[in-house]
């Protein structure tokens, strides 16, 4: 009888036990805390790194500097079949929900573009996700690229750095600027440049154009008459030594990978 009252007194301390446990237990996070730690993570600026699982071209490189999600900036550079498109870094609309968030910015009149993306991986160094790319003309949707995109934190940040003048080459064969010749860019705090080429022991301006840098991306654009004419360079700023590489497609659809390196010219 004893024995049976002890079994009876256990199993009502352990079913005690478990209705508390029950109790205590927390609530399964709501949408809006689950996406809490998502707008945290994406915080930072952010440059494409794959699209499709290839390196993507440099010239098709977007960033996005996420300061808060009610302060984002993007500047872009374009110039594709698509159309071309040059504006400096400034703020646009951003939009999270869950795993799904969007920008969305106008570039001219009656037309603005909005870029989904449905994270797929998030982490602190990189994200990747399914991105849609759509068109809003007056109204008309129109779908222009659909693809899967991977995204890396960039850091540094050289668009001050990069005041003043530089002088430097080409390292590789395919740019325009291999020539075998010194080249100087002088970069001015206005967002403009002027770009010199040597004749003799002087140094002449060739042609001025407009740069932005955001993070490390560097673009810079110039007319030669009618012609506009662009180049995306990833640099890298120590001191004054400056290097940059850009990933670049031949019209064979071969790529190559074009290097500059310049120094800083004592003023």
């Amino acid at each position: 009888m004893k024995k049976l009252l002890s079994v009876l007194i256990s199993c009502v301390m352990c079913s005690a036990l478990l209705l508390t446990a029950c109790e205590a237990a927390p609530e399964e996070s709501t949408g809006t805390d689950a996406q809490a730690p998502i707008e945290e993570m994406l915080v930072g600026r952010w440059m494409t790194l794959l699209v499709d699982g290839e390196p993507a071209l440099t010239n098709d490189f977007t960033v996005f500097n996420i300061v808060t999600p009610s302060e984002v900036y993007c500047g872009i550079s374009r110039m594709n079949a698509v159309g071309m498109l040059w504006r400096e870094p400034e703020l646009i609309d951003f939009a999270i929900s869950g795993n799904v968030f969007s920008f969305t910015d106008c570039t001219e009149e009656g037309v603005s573009i909005v870029r989904e993306f449905t994270l797929i991986d998030i982490n602190e160094t990189e994200f990747t996700a399914n991105r849609t790319v759509t068109r809003y003309v007056d109204g008309e949707e129109i779908l222009e690229r659909e693809n899967v995109v991977t995204f890396v934190r960039i850091d540094d940040d050289y668009s001050s750095d990069i005041i003043g003048t530089w002088e430097g080459s080409c390292t590789s064969e395919g740019s325009v600027f291999d020539d075998g010749q010194p080249h100087r860019w002088e970069y001015h705090d206005d967002g403009t440049f002027v770009y010199y080429v040597q004749d003799g022991d002087e140094w002449v301006a060739h042609n001025d154009g407009d740069y932005y840098v955001n993070g490390t991306l560097l673009c810079t654009r110039w007319f030669e008459g009618e012609v506009d004419n662009r180049e995306w360079r990833e640099i890298t700023i120590d001191g004054d030594t400056m290097t940059g590489t850009a990933l670049r497609a031949n019209d064979d659809c071969t790529t190559f990978t074009a290097t500059f390196e310049m120094t800083r010219v004592a003023e």
